[in-house]
């Protein structure tokens, strides 16, 4: 089981029921690890897991700004200081967003640090799930070297 690790977990508008309902059913395992939010999404996340705990208790949720007020950005910064292990962005590809721009930038600092990015609940439960964590395994850094024939 993934634990003792930081997981961001961020949510379009139009995805936020679906990242509740996947916290929701996840969240023996969320619970067991550190949760970075971009804001709206964090305040949800946190109620669900207070409900799902049964009582109003501290959560393991850090809340950041929202994602068009620079939360995005926030977590971007957080991987680019080796401070994020995985991250959940649910996105919503039918609605432009007028912070397109952040968005890339934290999916892209997620590939160029080698953070597992899951986009959608199926790319997330598998990643969450996989046998890897919690053992010596440890991914390579990538290499940017111009491929010679």
């Amino acid at each position: 089981m993934i634990t003792n690790k930081t997981i961001a977990l961020i949510a379009h508008d139009a995805r936020k029921s679906d990242m509740i309902q996947w916290v929701t059913h996840n969240a023996d395992t969320l619970m067991h690890n550190q949760l970075v939010c971009t804001g709206t999404t964090g305040g949800l996340i946190e109620k669900a897991l207070q409900e799902y705990i049964g009582h109003q208790t501290e959560t393991n949720v850090t809340k950041m700004l929202s994602g068009p007020m620079g939360g995005d950005a926030q977590i971007a910064a957080m991987v680019v200081e080796g401070k994020i292990d995985l991250c959940i962005f649910l996105i919503d590809d039918l609605t432009a967003n007028p912070h397109e721009a952040d968005i890339q930038m934290l999916l892209r600092q997620c590939r160029l640090h080698n953070i597992p990015v899951a986009c959608n609940r199926h790319s997330a439960d598998l990643m969450l799930t996989s046998t890897l964590w919690g053992t010596k395994y440890a991914p390579s850094d990538p290499t940017y070297n111009k491929f010679k024939r």
